[in-house]
């Protein structure tokens, strides 16, 4: 079988191993959805994702993503990770500091700040809805955020590419300590057809100014350790609830260190727009021998 490129990254990494992982997949365009899904299923990441030509003229790239059981059209840290493969391996190069990643949320534009070791993406993510607030936004809604202290904002329920709860808490510490009733996040994604809750806290901390935990329960995952699309609806909620805030303008976030991860994610508001992304640390670059057919 022809040998295929494969790329395992550390996406969002403030330190090396304490990002999000991410497979990558190069030179596959033979392979069929059926057998990019079994590859993903061997992988066992939470996504796995395939570098294409394009069938957009606009869009530099395409990139399709799959988690272990299912396609899925859009992801922040999958959208960043790819955009850095997709440099690494010298399929695209920015215009203007920016490329265009097609996949199945549309052709979306990726900022490129940087370069080597220092270089930043920046997704813009699809365009975010507030679709309810407040602690009576569903039933099932108290029982999710059992034990937390609440914080400003009150909880939220925002779509944009994918759909989460959001909620915020009343100081980092409260955070960082809280032990979340997992099941019923999980009742509460399945019930609202949602993500599940995403959590944060506004922070003092030289380094950041905003602690995320995130719990997509109703993917079937416990908890994230770095969120890109999440984060996106944090600072869009934030840019709508707060226009003239400290945080408008946009903020370093901290994410992932309560699972043994260390993630540090970039967000920038422009004019209501926002951009989130980080740095991405490629980890294993080699040769991929599978059978796809």
């Amino acid at each position: 079988m022809p040998a295929i490129r494969y790329l395992h990254l550390d996406v969002f990494a403030a330190t090396h191993g304490g990002g999000n992982h991410l497979g990558v997949v190069v030179g596959a365009e033979h392979w069929s959805g059926d057998a990019m899904q079994r590859f993903a299923r061997w992988t066992n990441l939470v996504e796995t994702t395939f570098l294409l030509p394009p069938a957009d003229p606009s869009a530099s790239y395409r990139v399709r993503i799959f988690t272990p059981h299912k396609e899925i059209p859009f992801a922040g840290h999958p959208s960043v990770g790819s955009a850095h493969a997709a440099l690494e391996c010298g399929l695209v190069r920015p215009v203007d500091g920016q490329l265009w990643q097609e996949c199945g949320a549309g052709v979306l534009p990726m900022r490129v700040e940087g370069e080597g070791a220092n270089r930043c993406m920046l997704l813009k993510s699809p365009g975010e809805r507030v679709l309810d607030t407040g602690h009576d936004a569903h039933p099932l809604l108290a029982a999710s955020l059992a034990g937390a202290g609440c914080g400003a904002l009150p909880p939220a329920l925002v779509d944009g590419g994918r759909r989460w709860w959001l909620a915020e808490l009343e100081s980092e510490a409260a955070l960082r300590a809280w032990k979340p009733d997992h099941s019923a996040i999980g009742a509460l994604a399945h019930a609202s057809d949602s993500m599940g809750l995403c959590a944060f806290a506004r922070s003092t901390h030289p380094d950041y100014q905003l602690v995320v935990r995130a719990f997509p329960a109703g993917v079937g995952i416990v908890e994230d350790p770095a969120s890109g699309a999440a984060n996106g609806l944090i600072a869009a909620y934030i840019a709508h609830a707060e226009p003239g805030g400290s945080l408008a303008g946009g903020y370093v976030v901290s994410q992932g260190r309560e699972i043994g991860h260390d993630a540090q994610l970039v967000v920038h508001i422009v004019n209501g727009t926002v951009w989130v992304g980080g740095r991405t640390h490629t980890i294993v670059d080699g040769t991929l021998h599978w059978n796809a057919a």
